[in-house]
């Protein structure tokens, strides 16, 4: 059966019904209410990536550095300086500490993957979603603290796994928490009510879309009604970035206090000190900012468990499912590429970057917490100005994120430059000045609009399956990028600008791949998905398995 066959069927059987349909309520039992969206807000505030993002890795890269030797004398017998190599054993290899940073990434992000494997598809059951955001948050705050107890070279090791079990509670949370947005989207009374207006043709969206007409039919009416619920969910996902920039900025200017009360820059010790102080300060910022998501989210349910499945098994069956539906789906299938791409292009980017940012300011705490409030202002700005600009002139989702991919682009031929020349690169303090102020204002508005773009291009009856699938694929990517780039620098005799040739080739083939996803066409892909699926279970074996949607 087409596509189009299976929309007309569709239409002409809701056309017969929506003249019974009464005026709805404008509230529901899920209704998103102000407190709770704020309450969503507040906890990314908490949620802010200082401990597991920025300082934690800082602190330990420091430690490896304080730890390491120049291997042009004998192993451990010079410490490494500003203007030499620095290496350390590291997993039965004698390696760059860049690389080492790069590695130990890789491992965290493959973890990550093979975990999300098993706990990613409990957010479409039952009201498991929630539990899984608090027990991340609550490992994630107890290493932030953990950190107190590691602040001086001998215990790099004890470094290594806190970085890693960090990382991996940091993003676990990261992700559940983010996957709740668009119910939260779905659930506004505006939406709600356009939703059934639309369906009942009792809405005009002339307000809504000034440059549009009156829809004619109802397929129009719903194509409005998905661009107006398109908008909410791009208000949040910006306004969401916008509170954390605000509420980050408050946070480090709080820590430049702590730093001058504990004199960091007075000494190798002092900074050291500070670096873990500083971690558990923003853990301990995390843990109230999270409460009040904790108690105020509405537990919206979910699936029921399918029969013959268990909660350590249904990971990989839906994983494989989504996998098998995303084919079918050929422009979820596209961006599922792009985001596989791209997000390893950026992930490593900007790890590579903070291993070099990190050696060029000395690894001084109150120089990279000044840096930090630099790019969070900037960011604040730039998905302020981004989200401004798309609702200003009705700009689509994809269009708002093909602008920003641009600007990634050029990050990594910013990187690329400093290849055969120490002029340019990212090794000079005016360039890690001039880079936190270009990654806020022209970077950062990736997370928001790649994340919407996840939902405009999947099924709505299956999003968290499809959110967990892209989470799984974030993951993948992820761990492949820092793996690649660590044997390019040791392949290179050190050279940490050689990794942005391929990030740069990556980048610009999986724009390609952006370019070619269509938002009109996957909505009609995923309407007539969700009628094909509607009347067969997708976890059994049956012969039509194999029907085309």
């Amino acid at each position: 059966m087409s596509m189009e066959k299976v929309v007309e069927d569709k239409e002409s059987v809701r056309e017969a019904e929506v003249g019974e349909e009464a005026e709805p309520p404008l509230k529901s039992a899920w209704s998103t209410s102000r407190w709770e969206l704020w309450s969503f807000y507040l906890y990314y505030v908490g949620n802010n990536g200082l401990s597991g993002f920025n300082f934690g890795p800082s602190q330990f890269q420091n430690l490896l550095f304080l730890a390491g030797y120049d291997p042009a004398h004998p192993p451990f017998t010079a410490p490494c300086g500003s203007g030499t190599e620095c290496v350390l054993p590291f997993l039965g290899k004698t390696r760059n500490i860049n690389s080492i940073v790069l590695v130990t990434n890789g491992i965290s992000f493959a973890i990550q993957a093979a975990l999300f494997l098993i706990i990613g598809a409990w957010a479409d059951y039952g009201r498991w979603r929630p539990n899984i955001t608090i027990a991340f948050t609550i490992i994630a705050v107890a290493v932030s603290f953990a950190w107190l107890a590691v602040e001086d070279a001998s215990k790099w090791k004890a470094g290594v796994a806190l970085y890693v079990i960090g990382l991996i509670a940091y993003q676990g949370a990261l992700t559940f928490w983010t996957a709740a947005f668009p119910g939260l989207a779905r659930d506004f009374p505006s939406v709600q009510r356009s939703s059934a207006e639309a369906r009942a043709g009792q809405k005009s969206f002339v307000h809504v879309f000034p440059s549009s007409h009156p829809p004619s039919n109802l397929h129009s009416r719903l194509d409005d009604h998905a661009n107006f619920e398109s908008l909410n969910r791009n208000r949040i996902s910006n306004v969401s970035f916008a509170v954390c920039s605000l509420g980050e900025i408050m946070i480090l200017a709080v820590m430049v206090g702590i730093l001058k009360g504990i004199k960091a820059d007075a000494s190798t010790e002092n900074n050291t000190k500070a670096f873990s102080v500083l971690i558990a300060f923003s853990g301990g910022v995390w843990a109230l900012c999270a409460l009040p998501w904790f108690i105020l989210e509405k537990r919206r349910p979910g699936l029921d468990l399918p029969p013959g499945a268990s909660f350590l098994t249904i990971g990989f069956k839906q994983t494989y499912i989504a996998f098998r539906e995303c084919l079918k789906l050929k422009q979820t299938f596209f961006y599922l590429a792009f985001y596989f791409l791209m997000g390893d292009v950026l992930n490593t980017t900007v790890t590579v970057i903070a291993t070099l940012q990190n050696s060029v300011v000395a690894y001084s705490t109150l120089q990279l917490t000044l840096l930090l409030i630099v790019g969070i202002v900037t960011q604040g700005l730039g998905i302020y100005l981004f989200w401004m600009v798309q609702k200003r002139w009705k700009i689509s989702t994809k269009a708002m994120l093909s602008f920003n991919v641009v600007w990634i682009i050029v990050l990594t031929i910013w990187g690329l430059a400093g290849v055969h020349t120490d002029k340019f690169g990212f090794k000079h303090v005016w360039e890690i000045w001039l880079y936190q102020a270009y990654y806020g204002l022209m970077v950062c508005p990736w997370y928001a609009y790649s994340q919407t773009m996840i939902s405009e291009v999947s099924p709505l009856s299956q999003m968290f399956l499809f959110f967990a699938l892209f989470s799984i694929v974030g993951k993948t990517s992820a761990f492949i990028g820092p793996f690649v780039s660590s044997a390019i620098i040791t392949d290179a005799d050190g050279n940490n600008n050689m990794p942005f040739a391929f990030l740069f080739t990556l980048g610009t083939l999986s724009t390609v791949l952006l370019y070619m996803v269509d938002i009109k066409k996957s909505r009609l892909e995923c309407e007539a998905f969700v009628s094909a699926e509607a009347d067969r279970d997708l976890f059994q074996n049956n012969s039509e398995k194999g029907r085309e949607a």
